[in-house]
C-alpha cells in the first residue's frame, strides 16, 4: 500500500509544472489554444507518468525505516494537507483551481482573501507541500522526500512569481495590497516576513 501511494504521488506530480510553467510563460499562446491546453497537458503528463511507472523499481529503490510516530505524523500531515487543498479548491471554485482564467479570456472574478487565503497567499501550493511531506513520512521513500523539496522549490521560485504577475495584472492595486498584508509561500508563523 505504501509503495502504491508513493508511486501515485510521484506519477501525478508532473502535471503541476507541465501545466503552470508553460501557461504562465506563454499565456497569449495558451489563450489562443484555449481549453485544448488541458488536452496537451494530459498528453504530456501521460507520457511522463508512463516513464515514471516503467522505472518505478529504481525510483522506489531507497526507503528509510522511519519510527512509527513519524509514520503516524505523516498520515496526519497527509490528512491536513488534503483538507487544506479541498478547502482552497472550494473557495477558488473548479474553474479557478484548474486555471480557466489563465487559459481563457479572464472572466470577471473576485480576489479570494477568505479562509486560508487570509493566512498565506498560496494555500493550495502549501497544501501540496504538506501532503508530499506527509506521504514521505508515512511511506519512507526517499524519492518522495526529493519530490517534496523539488515541488517546494519549483513552486516557490518559478510558479508563484509567474502566478503573482498574472494576478497583479488581473486585480491591480487590490492584489498589491493583498501581497503586503499576507505572506507567501509560508504563513507568518513560519516565515520571517513582518507586517507592514
Amino acid at each position: 500500500m505504501k509503495n502504491t501511494l508513493a508511486l501515485i504521488t510521484i506519477m501525478i506530480w508532473p502535471v503541476i509544472p507541465l501545466m503552470w510553467i508553460p501557461v504562465h510563460l506563454a499565456t497569449p499562446f495558451f489563450r489562443r489554444l484555449g481549453r485544448a491546453t488541458y488536452m496537451m497537458v494530459a498528453v504530456l503528463w501521460s507520457a511522463a507518468a508512463y516513464l515514471i511507472y516503467i522505472n518505478r523499481d529504481s525510483i522506489l529503490a531507497h526507503k528509510l525505516n522511519l519510527e512509527f510516530a513519524l509514520s503516524e505524523a505523516g498520515m496526519l500531515l497527509l490528512i491536513v494537507g488534503s483538507l487544506l487543498h479541498v478547502w482552497t479548491a472550494a473557495l477558488l471554485t473548479f474553474p479557478g483551481i484548474i486555471g480557466v482564467n489563465e487559459i481563457a479570456t479572464p472572466q470577471k472574478s473576485k480576489l479570494v482573501e477568505a479562509g486560508p487565503f487570509s493566512v498565506v497567499r498560496h494555500p493550495t501550493y502549501l497544501a501540496h507541500t504538506i501532503m508530499f511531506l506527509g506521504i514521505f513520512l508515512f511511506t519512507g521513500y526517499v524519492s518522495v522526500a526529493v519530490l517534496t523539496v523539488i515541488d517546494f522549490l519549483v513552486v516557490s521560485l518559478i510558479i508563484i512569481p509567474f502566478e503573482e504577475r498574472e494576478l497583479r495584472l488581473r486585480f491591480g492595486a487590490a492584489y498589491d495590497d493583498y501581497m503586503k498584508r499576507v505572506p507567501s509561500p509560508l504563513p507568518r508563523c513560519c516565515s520571517k516576513t513582518r507586517r507592514h
